[in-house]
């Protein structure tokens, strides 16, 4: 009697179980801007356990707004409050793009610790993974905007475009950090250790950076190096932030700027992906 009343029992309960798992509403489907801003907020949130990523972003700009401003103010311009007119907008894209390479070492830590195969199997957008991370980092690289402007300003900057250009100046810093952000997402894709990804960001970043016009003016440069200037995004991205924050016209540099900006995501954007989906 007990032999045959068990499998009745199981009978009896297998309809009840089904319907109380399809008795509930199904959720809607995550959108690809639900998935990237919650990805987002895990790169945020990865920041409360871990504070000491806050570093590159709030002392770095200063060490560099302040260490660059006094070392070069009274040689180039004569005085501080001179050159710092000047440099103000340059020093603010230079902390800004500097610290992205840590984009890079952040998401081959990942990689290494197996958690973008979790996410490789899940059924969202597939780019959400990448684009939050780099969302994420975009919050990042407005605090470090932020506190770059408000160092220069402590120091007696003071742009003739007022709180409206500056913020569209930072905005403009901001498109570009986000694209430029790809080519350190698609290394953490092919290096295999973070410091490698350090190394060869640092390769790239060091002629972008230095070779622009964010410290003099490059009709004080040799013919060959201006010729590197004139072509270098880094310039573009500084002519079009400076004109923006001085109030002055921005002319076609602003454009060369988003040109460049969707140039970067089209490439890199493609590679990572590509390499993303094919880890091997």
């Amino acid at each position: 009697m007990s032999a045959t009343s068990a499998p009745a029992s199981s009978l009896t309960k297998a309809p009840t179980i089904a319907e109380a798992l399809t008795s509930g509403t199904r959720p809607p489907r995550p959108t690809p801007l639900s998935t990237s801003v919650t990805f987002g907020w895990r790169a945020l949130l990865k920041i409360k356990h871990v504070p000491e990523q806050l570093f590159d972003v709030t002392v770095f700009p200063v060490m560099m707004t302040l260490l660059f401003t006094y070392l070069f103010g009274g040689a180039l311009a004569g005085s501080v409050q001179d050159y710092i007119a000047y440099l103000a907008p340059g020093v603010l894209v230079q902390s800004v793009l500097f610290i992205t390479m840590y984009t890079g070492t952040t998401l081959r830590t990942d990689i290494d610790r197996g958690v973008f195969d979790r996410f490789r199997s899940l059924p969202i957008w597939r780019p959400s993974a990448l684009v939050g991370m780099l969302l994420g980092d975009a919050v990042r690289f407005a605090v470090a905007s932020g506190i770059t402007a408000a160092v220069c300003l402590a120091i007696g900057w003071r742009p003739g475009g007022g709180v409206v250009g500056v913020l569209a100046g930072i905005g403009l810093v901001l498109v570009f950090a986000f694209a430029l952000g790809w080519i350190w997402t698609f290394l953490s894709m092919i290096l295999r250790t973070p410091g490698a990804i350090m190394g060869v960001a640092s390769f790239v970043l060091m002629p972008l950076l230095f070779g622009s016009n964010i410290f003099v003016d490059p009709s004080t440069m040799p013919g060959w190096l201006q010729a590197w200037v004139e072509v270098n995004p880094v310039s573009h991205l500084v002519t079009a932030v400076r004109a923006l924050m001085d109030g002055t016209p921005v002319g076609a540099e602003a454009g060369w700027s988003l040109m460049w900006s969707a140039g970067l995501v089209a490439v890199f954007g493609s590679l990572t992906m590509w390499r993303y989906q094919d880890p091997q």
